[in-house]
């Protein structure tokens, strides 16, 4: 990750899981509000089948791709000199691991071999604890800007293991899936932030202590950012699923018919529906 690109692949893989499920979770909500079990849908199944081998392939390509770039270590640990062989990028690719891991247990969970539930929560809370664990040492020796970029980087990371953990117990919660998907949200946008930071086309912003108070802020906006990204996701599913219930109510009933029986009132000038049999039946025939 000694470069933009290495920054910018998690980044585009936690934004595009945050943003899959800032759309997935307010479709889940609002059909469970109308009584329906969305889980059971196999419709839902395979969405969520793809969600975990997309996940599954994204990890390898992160592996494969710091291991066989040009200067990659070629899954060698060290030299015939017994020097290390690039330790970050294997500190990277424990990362990527742990992520796959998890993403597997995604997809075995979805299939009829009785795994618990919450086993897949469970190892996504691990597989941000691993990369939480790594990414606190990530830094040591380095610029103070590097420093304290990385070490910002821990509040989404800590914040999504905690979420994950406390689903295991509390399963299906609107709120904890809410805040989950904003710290991965979180995650995508500030290693992209990072890579613009530290490798940008145009030339670094320094290290001084006005640019460290600005990341400050700036990662306020980030998490405001997609706090604002999910509320218009779910306003804007919202409004698709109520015209949905309507189309689909008034497929189900068919036109409307004319009903007489409302309008004989009206007709016989009377106001008094009690006296509109006799009336009738006065009529001659």
């Amino acid at each position: 990750m000694k470069n933009f690109e290495g920054h910018a692949l998690p980044g585009c893989y936690f934004l595009t899981v945050g943003v899959l499920w800032s759309v997935k979770y307010p479709i889940k909500y609002l059909m469970q509000r109308e009584n329906e079990n969305i889980s059971k849908n196999k419709w839902y199944q395979y969405l969520e089948l793809l969600e975990g081998m997309g996940k599954v392939i994204i990890a390898l390509v992160g592996i494969l791709a710091g291991q066989f770039t040009s200067e990659g270590p070629h899954l060698h640990f060290y030299t015939q000199d017994h020097t290390w062989v690039d330790l970050l990028t294997w500190t990277h690719g424990t990362m990527y691991f742990a992520y796959g891991l998890g993403s597997l247990v995604d997809i075995l969970i979805t299939l009829p071999l009785g795994l618990p539930p919450g086993l897949d929560r469970f190892m996504l809370s691990q597989a941000l604890f691993v990369e939480g664990f790594l990414f606190y040492f990530h830094a040591h020796h380095r610029p103070p800007l590097d420093q304290h970029l990385h070490s910002l980087m821990l509040v989404a990371i800590c914040g999504g293991a905690l979420c994950s953990l406390l689903e295991v117990f509390v399963r299906d919660h609107p709120i904890l899936e809410l805040l989950r998907t904003t710290m991965f949200l979180l995650q995508g946008s500030w290693f992209l932030q990072i890579g613009f930071v530290l490798y940008p086309p145009w030339g670094g912003p320094g290290t001084d202590h006005e640019n460290i108070m600005f990341l400050n802020m700036c990662l306020s906006w980030h998490y405001l950012g997609a706090l604002l990204l999910s509320i218009i996701n779910y306003t804007i599913i919202y409004c698709c699923i109520e015209r949905w219930k309507k189309y689909g109510r008034w497929r189900k009933n068919g036109t409307p018919t004319f009903d007489m029986s409302s309008y004989t009132p009206l007709l016989l000038g009377t106001d008094n529906v009690e006296n509109v049999d006799s009336m009738l039946g006065s009529l001659p025939s």
